[in-house]
């Protein structure tokens, strides 16, 4: 595997099919942006259609715009109908959109809106979508997590809505450890498909409009700060790309910048907290998270406890029924 993973790694792209939220702006533009390039056909799937329009037409190659409001399961829903009637193959789905230390609000469907935006979301419109993917060898679900999902990791089943106290960041920590757990159990579920496949992936500290909502008390300072301890939205994308194109890569692994802190740097395969790895956790926040959005993947039923053969994380079981994380030997 390349030390300096870069977009000149991406392999051919011509004949697959891409679908990334938030692909308007900041990572996810960049990120559709490399995968048409290399010649995917691409949807920016996006709240705001105009600035999609306007996205797409600085982009080269084969780019559409689906309006997609991840805040609101009906356009989610409708979004995913729309896709599937223009639609006969899906090869990459990208659950990039997010939103990051928001004062506390609800989506329309009454969620915490990080929670909502970040995790059931993306959860919907994947289940939604997966049918489109199963057929299709190689295609792949990469939802991008953050190093914040290490905030107060735990998912609050007791409060998932934040209704009795809420902390912008521990509420984005929720969101983000939320994404991790998914993908682990998606792709635990898709493992005896042998097709589709979900990855993780974060940016690092990127520069992007994500951090608009930080506390204005914080906001001076990093402002400041920020040329020392970010990178551009073009390398904060590549921990995505990587996880969505690099023929090395396997069910379950989560990539990330390679620098110190995984702060900045090239994108290399990272581990994720141990809070992320508990099995029984996982499994809970997935059946919540069908009684929540109302939607049913259309995969077989999971295997219990383990990574399958060919996943990228296997380890021994801890003590509090998660895993001890080990990198798939040879990479």
């Amino acid at each position: 595997m390349s030390e300096k993973w870069t977009t000149a790694n991406i392999p051919d792209q011509r004949g697959r099919v891409a679908v990334v939220t938030g692909a308007n702006t900041g990572l996810g533009y960049e990120t559709a942006k490399a995968l048409a390039e290399r010649g995917a056909s691409v949807v920016l799937a996006v709240r705001n259609v105009e600035k999609g329009e306007r996205a797409a037409a600085r982009m080269t190659g084969n780019v559409t715009v689906q309006a997609l409001d991840l805040t609101s399961l009906d356009s989610v829903r409708t979004a995913a109908a729309a896709l599937r009637s223009r639609l006969d193959r899906l090869d990459l789905l990208i659950n990039n959109a997010g939103v990051m230390y928001t004062p506390k609000q609800t989506t329309r469907d009454g969620f915490e809106m990080q929670f909502g935006t970040n995790h059931l979301g993306h959860f919907a419109l994947t289940g939604l979508l997966l049918d489109l993917m199963l057929p299709v060898p190689g295609s792949r679900v990469v939802t991008v997590s953050s190093t914040g999902h290490r905030i107060r990791a735990a998912i609050h089943f007791d409060d998932l809505q934040w209704e009795r106290s809420y902390s912008r960041a521990a509420a984005y920590g929720q969101s983000k450890l939320a994404n991790l757990m998914f993908t682990y159990e998606l792709q635990r579920r898709l493992a005896t498909h042998g097709t589709t496949v979900a990855v993780a992936a974060h940016p690092g500290m990127s520069s992007t409009e994500l951090a608009r909502n930080t506390p204005a008390a914080l906001r001076l300072p990093l402002t400041w700060l920020a040329p020392l301890i970010t990178q551009t939205p073009a390398m904060g994308a590549l921990p995505t790309l990587r996880a969505a194109t690099d023929p090395a890569a396997l069910g379950g692994q989560y990539y990330g910048p390679g620098g110190r802190n995984e702060v900045m740097g090239h994108p290399r395969l990272v581990t994720s907290s141990p809070e992320s790895y508990e099995v029984a956790v996982q499994q809970r926040l997935w059946a919540v998270s069908e009684d929540l959005t109302g939607v049913k993947f259309p995969v077989v039923q999971s295997k219990q406890n383990s990574f399958p053969s060919g996943s990228a994380i296997t380890g021994s079981l801890l003590e509090t029924g998660g895993f001890r994380p080990r990198l798939h030997p040879g990479l």
